[in-house]
């Protein structure tokens, strides 16, 4: 049997700082989903990883490469 999905406001406490990035509600959950909740955390997976999750497209992708370069983080 499947998990039970997150709930709304289970969401909105997780996905906060990609809200303040601006990303889509699409986006933010499928990054909440593979339990990214921090740009920081994007170090825990490579690129080809987050181009294949479910819901984030070229625009959410060309952003979080963005924010990571100025940041100094890379992709595993």
């Amino acid at each position: 049997m499947a998990p039970p999905l997150m709930s709304d406001e289970e969401y909105a406490q997780l996905d906060g700082e990609w809200r303040k990035i601006g990303l889509s509600a699409p986006a933010r959950r499928a990054l909440v989903d593979a339990k990214l909740y921090r740009v920081s955390d994007l170090r825990k997976i490579s690129l080809t990883q987050l181009t294949e999750l479910h819901g984030l497209g070229k625009s959410a992708i060309a952003r979080l490469k963005t924010i990571m370069e100025a940041k100094g983080i890379r992709f595993r």
